[in-house]
């Protein structure tokens, strides 16, 4: 039977078509080398796994990549800290169930204050010691991922990790993390660390310009197996939402807040404080003017920065005895502390327009020239 020549180049490519024209033999079709370890299960052999599927129930799957994200200074590393901490004591977390697993914690930013924040967990629950492992060295990924590896399995070789936490994803990524190239490196490094350790990797993240998603490509939203965002209400509690979960539940919140705590004297004779995590019962109810996003942190920082300073104005479109803040202080100090140093000055212009006339259109704020005061 004579061959056509679609069925020559499907069967044998252009070396196939070559013989068949100078009257020569087709050449067998070549069989391609099956990769090891490539195993298929029959559909009837399919069973249903009944192992536990969470680390904590509903909130921290058994392996995976976990995002969780918030704006600066909403309390997520805190919260992260206490939630893994659980994790390596075999605590209950919260009335869910937890099963225990080693953690291995990378902080690549605010190391200096993490001792003071042990000290502070060890006084509140009163343990000497879990089988957690805290890394302040710096790395940057993918280039350091094989060595974060090594390191692990030389310094701790009886240690299985079952959690291991990079905190944050800005301060360990290798480019920028609105690359979509230099976050799929980043995704594919945690894949690693989760593959070799059969673990859970929790990416702790900084929120977008807007305050509503994760910042950077959505590459990593996409590559995730839960995603939890962290913010604070209107009673400055910390709120957990869980707003994906593969097959899982999803809409569960955690409500927490911060307890200042001293935890001892430096050399001057000044006390040591930090912080811990304690369960509030319930949020603050929403009120007319309560903001979220980047309008809440402009506000918080307006706050902090009359808590510290200002002036009383005697001017009369202004409330007798009202202390207030020059604008353009209160601008700055939302530049440097609401966006990363790669942010574009036209982007943190609009976010601070945008985040005052929020506030001002819900009375949260008073406005007189280059003054701004609370209402």
């Amino acid at each position: 039977m004579k061959s056509d020549a679609n069925s020559i180049h499907l069967n044998g490519g252009a070396a196939a078509l070559r013989a068949v024209a100078d009257g020569g033999v087709r050449p067998k079709r070549q069989q391609s080398a099956a990769k090891p370890g490539i195993t298929f299960t029959r559909f009837r052999e399919i069973i249903l796994s009944t192992a536990q599927r969470y680390l904590v129930k509903g909130l921290i799957p058994n392996m995976g990549l976990v995002v969780v994200w918030g704006p600066p200074k909403c309390g997520k590393s805190f919260w992260v800290f206490d939630l893994v901490c659980h994790i390596a004591a075999d605590w209950e977390y919260r009335g869910r169930r937890v099963k225990q697993r080693d953690v291995v914690y990378f902080a690549f930013e605010g190391q200096e204050g993490f001792g003071a924040r042990v000290e502070a967990f060890r006084k509140q629950h009163d343990v000497d010691d879990i089988p957690f492992y805290l890394s302040g060295n710096r790395v940057v990924l993918p280039q350091d991922g094989a060595a974060v590896l090594k390191a692990i399995e030389d310094e701790f070789p009886e240690v299985h990790p079952g959690v291991v936490v990079l905190d944050t994803l800005n301060r360990s990524i290798a480019g920028s993390e609105n690359t979509p190239e230099d976050m799929t490196a980043y995704i594919r490094t945690a894949d690693m660390i989760r593959d070799r350790f059969q673990c859970v990797v929790i990416v702790i993240h900084h929120c977008g310009v807007d305050g509503d998603r994760p910042r950077g490509h959505t590459s990593l939203t996409g590559a995730a197996d839960a995603q939890i965002s962290v913010k604070r209400d209107a009673a400055k509690n910390i709120v957990a939402k869980v707003e994906f979960m593969k097959d899982g539940p999803e809409g569960d919140e955690i409500i927490s807040s911060l307890e200042a705590v001293t935890v001892g004297r430096d050399d001057t004779g000044d006390d040591i404080t930090s912080c811990v995590v304690v369960t509030a019962d319930s949020t603050a109810p929403a009120s007319k003017g309560a903001v979220y996003g980047q309008a809440g942190i402009a506000l918080r920082l307006l706050q902090d920065a009359l808590a510290s300073g200002g002036e009383i104005s005697s001017h009369p479109a202004i409330p007798t005895g009202v202390r207030t803040i020059r604008e353009e202080a209160w601008r700055a100090d939302c530049y440097a502390r609401m966006f990363s140093q790669d942010a574009s000055q036209t982007s943190k212009q609009k976010a601070f327009v945008r985040a005052a006339k929020t506030l001002h259109e819900r009375q949260l704020i008073g406005k007189h020239g280059d003054h701004v005061w609370l209402v």
